[in-house]
């Protein structure tokens, strides 16, 4: 979508554009509070500032609806459908399930270490990246972790609240 009109939806239309980039309540309404914008950058900027920071209540009620890393995403949503993309360079090289074993052995201790799922920004990283980073996380403090996950978080929501609204 441009931004011209973007800027131009009326509130509920511009909140459903930009809720599949992130499920949290202040941000969209920081979004659509802030049009016009005169271009990306200043949208951009918005979208950063409304991250910063969110609470560790926002930031489970939005890892409530994102599926697991390496799980199939099913469904017909525009989060499912960004989840799917996001994750496509998961896959492992053929015959190498010894990584995706990692990555679901660690998922479940991520899980039962941290009461939610393991959330990173996907795109762009390895599979044995991801795991590594998985690994090195598992070690944090609920303090640290919840810094790290808002900001995996808020990287999220940039690339794809960019990818939604073209120049």
């Amino acid at each position: 979508m441009k931004l011209e009109a973007f800027n131009r939806l009326d509130a509920g239309a511009a909140r459903d554009v930009v809720r599949p980039c992130v499920d949290i309540d202040r941000w969209v309404e920081a979004l659509v509070a802030g049009r016009p914008y005169a271009d990306r950058r200043a949208l951009r900027e918005t979208a950063r500032t409304a991250a910063a920071p969110w609470t560790a209540d926002e930031i489970d009620r939005a890892l409530a609806r994102h599926p697991r890393l390496g799980d199939r995403v099913r469904g017909t949503s525009a989060e499912a459908s960004w989840s799917r993309s996001e994750q496509a360079g998961l896959g492992t090289t053929p015959g190498d399930t010894d990584t995706a074993a990692a990555l679901a052995a660690g998922n479940r201790a991520y899980e039962e270490r941290f009461s939610r799922v393991f959330l990173i920004r996907a795109a762009g990283r390895s599979a044995p990246e991801i795991l590594a980073a998985l690994e090195a996380r598992l070690a944090h403090t609920e303090d640290e972790e919840i810094a790290v996950v808002a900001d995996e978080l808020r990287q999220i929501a940039l690339l794809r609240l960019e990818g939604i609204i073209e120049p």
